[in-house]
């Protein structure tokens, strides 16, 4: 299994999407969110997926056809 650390920035429009879900479902990835900050005018997640690595690239994909900015992070992402 593979993991990536990633940032989640999601346009207003799909912050009540549930666009996480479906790229956890659709490509078996598992997340485990690390921070979170979401408002009605903003949603940005730091978290980490698992999976085998062609379904990470394959869910990472996913979320940014639908508009997600996913940003690839390196050290703590607990820490502000």
């Amino acid at each position: 299994m593979a993991t990536q650390k990633v940032m989640l920035k999601y346009p207003e429009h799909l912050i009540q999407e549930p666009v996480l879900f479906r790229m956890v479902r659709q490509f078996d990835v598992i997340p485990n969110i690390r921070r979170a900050r979401v408002t009605d005018t903003v949603g940005e997640i730091a978290l980490e997926l698992e999976g085998s690595t062609e379904n990470l690239e394959r869910g990472i994909r996913y979320l940014q056809e639908q508009g997600v900015l996913v940003e690839p992070i390196e050290g703590d992402i607990v820490s502000p």
